[in-house]
This record gives C-alpha cells, structure tokens and sequence, in this order.
C-alpha cells in the first residue's frame, strides 16, 4: 500500500546515519529542533546549523534536491523576513521610504532563519533517507497514535500520486499547444486543470480504497518489527543528548542581544 519513497530527500547510498535505529533518530530531529525553538540567541542557532549542514553530508542526500528544497524553504519566508525589520520597533539602524528598521527586527529575522534553516536540514539528515516503510516503523516505535500514523503514511504516498498525475495534465495540455500567459484564457485553463485534478484525484482514491478492502485492509497500517537496538543507536542518543546540552550551555553564556 506504501511505496518505498524516501519520505524528504533521496540518499545516493546508504551512509553512516542510514544504520541508526529510526526510533532514535526520530526522536533525535525531534529534540533538536524544540532547543532550537527555545534559542533566543544566535550563537548556538548558527553551531546548530553548521553542525546540521555537517550531518547532512554524512547522509549523502540527492544535493541538487536537497539545495533545491533549502532555497525554496528560504525563498517562502524571505517576504517575512524582509519586513520584520519594517515592523518590529525599536532602536533605528536605517530608513528606507520613510520606513524605520529596527535593529530588534533584524534581529528576530536572522533568528527565524536560523532556526528555519536548523530545523530543515535536521530533518534532512536524520528523517530525509527514510523511506516510507522504515519511517511507519520509527512512529510506532515511539507511541505515535495508529491513527496519526495511518494518515501521515498515506499523506506521503498519495502527495506523490496527486504530482504525478498533475505531470500528466500538464503534458496533455502542452500536447495540445496549450502556452501560459497572463490572460482569460490561460487561467480558465488552470481553472480546468485544478478542477480535473480533483476529479481524477476522487476517482483515484475510490479505486485505490476498494483495492486495499480486497486486501483485507481494516483501518491500520502494519510495518513490521523493529530490529534490536544496537550499541550504535546508544551511542547515537547519548552523542545528540550531550551536543543539546551543549547548545543550552552555548545559549546560557550568549544571552541574547536584543
């Protein structure tokens, strides 16, 4: 029922982290990033992120993609970003327009990059070589709720189909010398296309539901056992437990500028 994609970014192969029980590194990202949340100075935010881009090497992602999905994370919140110095008050390093940016406002802006840009490549390293089955597997593993699993699952698996078929509308419409522009006709053929795509989408899903019924599927998805932990995965927890205690040291001593 689930394919076997990797649930962020593709690793080229296996890697160091790739051995590390998903249990552990599930819980790992997820610590890592709430002490990166609760950082209020950027000196620990930008070891976290240096030490991250770092871990995300030893992953051996897809680069391409993985530069790909970093800059159009930063892309999302530039705008944010971009006005927080306009709107935040506080002390006047410039005017702009007739519009005072505030050194706490820049401030709060490199903050929320960093953190941004933390929690994404944490992700990346530790959760983005998972594929799907593996990662069911680590949320088990943790107590997450059957329920939330079985959604998050199929929300992974069926984003993928709803891409895929949205690929071949739009190679249907450039089959049919359709070209955007900004007028009537290009958006009332958007209009179609996104129309058509829940359609198909509907009709997918129903032919998908009645398939898993004859494989005697009842609500919950089963990924198998969780191989034994090993002294690695140990390693692996206390390594993450001492660098966050590090971190907190780091923002302990740096308190925050503003």
């Amino acid at each position: 029922m689930i394919g076997a994609t990797n649930v962020l970014v593709p690793s080229r192969s296996s890697s160091i982290l790739s051995r590390i029980d998903p249990r552990f590194r599930l819980l790992a990202a997820l610590a890592l990033i709430i002490t990166a949340v609760s950082f209020s100075s950027w000196q620990p935010l930008a070891m976290l992120v240096l030490i991250a881009a770092i871990i995300t090497g030893f992953a051996k992602p897809d680069w391409p993609r993985t530069l790909k999905m970093v800059l159009a994370m930063d892309g999302f919140i530039l705008v944010m970003l971009i006005m927080l110095p306009f709107t935040v008050p506080g002390q006047v390093i410039f005017t702009f327009w007739d519009f005072d940016a505030s050194y706490q406002g820049l401030f709060q802006a490199i903050l929320i990059a960093l953190k941004a840009n933390a929690a994404i490549l944490i992700l990346i390293a530790l959760v983005g070589g998972m594929d799907a089955i593996l990662l069911g597997r680590g949320l088990q593993g943790i107590y997450i709720p059957a329920k939330l699993v079985t959604l998050f699952m199929f929300t992974v698996r069926y984003i993928d189909l709803l891409r895929q078929e949205y690929l071949r509308l739009r190679l249907a419409m450039r089959a049919r010398a359709f070209v955007t522009h900004n007028n009537r006709h290009s958006w009332r053929s958007f209009g179609y296309l996104l129309g058509m795509l829940l359609v198909r989408g509907h009709d997918r899903s129903e032919r998908i539901l009645w398939a898993m019924k004859c494989r005697a599927y009842h609500g919950h998805m089963h990924f198998g056992s969780l191989p034994r932990l090993c002294p690695q995965d140990y390693l692996f927890a206390a390594a993450t437990i001492l660098f966050a205690i590090a971190l907190i040291g780091l923002e302990v001593a740096c308190p925050a500028l503003i």
